[in-house]
């Protein structure tokens, strides 16, 4: 257990920053939670941070406190309409990595022009928890290699979902896939604790522009219109305008902007 003194502002006790598991710490004053950190590898290997703390000085203490028991790199996102918190990081030494645009994607197709899309000749979409399990981490594995070798997987949206080691497909019932006969070309992974959020959406390099990314989108859109849901939601980096393009010419519409800060 580490445990560090500080001051609070002008409060006569001292906040001492405590950690009390392996990732989360805890700032006290006087015995109460003035704020909390916490520290988790996400499923690329990246270690991402968060503070929960009401005030300046408080956040700077257990910031402080983190950076000092955390490895290099660490990561952390923020609202970028959240001005105070990411002046917070910034003081803390972190710099803006990335940024990503979160999308409201309408769902019915007489909206998004998708009505008429169908997937190219020879190739079918498998609907969601139809895909076969061997086949689908095949197409994954393959499309995840790809994107290493070229920009990086990290280039991608941040995920969340914690997986066994060597197995990014948690849920394969979430999955859709364009399939042959042969072997799947490309999928897309829609999650709906809430609300539908489009996780993943990928093709295999050799397979790209022959409109199966459309199709894979025409296909899961539909599905949340049929399941009452009259949009769904997904994240795009700044820097990848094909996927930009793809969303916004179906009527996506930017609803906010996150920003990824590294230290």
């Amino acid at each position: 257990m580490n445990t560090q003194p500080s001051a609070l502002g002008s409060s006569e006790n001292a906040v001492t920053v405590t950690r009390v598991v392996y990732g989360e710490w805890h700032a006290l004053d006087d015995d109460l939670v003035v704020g909390r950190g916490h520290a988790h590898h996400r499923p690329d290997g990246r270690l991402f941070v968060s503070i929960d703390a009401w005030h300046g000085p408080v956040f700077d203490r257990l910031a402080e406190a983190l950076l000092a028991a955390l490895p290099a790199p660490v990561h952390t996102v923020v609202d970028e309409a959240d001005v105070e918190l990411t002046a917070a990081w910034q003081r803390a030494g972190f710099t803006v990595r990335r940024r990503e645009w979160e999308y409201a994607v309408p769902t019915d197709p007489r909206v998004t022009g998708l009505d008429a899309v169908l997937p190219p000749p020879g190739v079918t979409i498998v609907p969601a928890g139809q895909a076969d399990e061997d086949l689908l981490r095949a197409v994954d594995r393959a499309i995840r290699a790809e994107v290493e070798a070229s920009v990086g997987w990290q280039s991608m949206p941040a995920e969340v979902i914690p997986f066994p080691d060597g197995d990014t497909v948690v849920d394969p019932s979430k999955y859709a896939v364009a399939a042959t006969p042969e072997r799947y070309l490309g999928l897309i992974r829609v999650v709906v604790p809430i609300r539908p959020r489009i996780g993943l959406l990928a093709v295999r390099a050799g397979e790209q522009r022959r409109g199966i990314a459309r199709a894979l989108l025409a296909h899961a859109l539909e599905t949340q219109h049929l399941a009452g849901h009259a949009t769904a939601f997904t994240e795009v980096q700044e820097s990848n305008r094909a996927a930009s393009a793809l969303f916004e010419g179906v009527g996506a519409r930017r609803l906010s902007s996150n920003l990824e800060l590294v230290r």
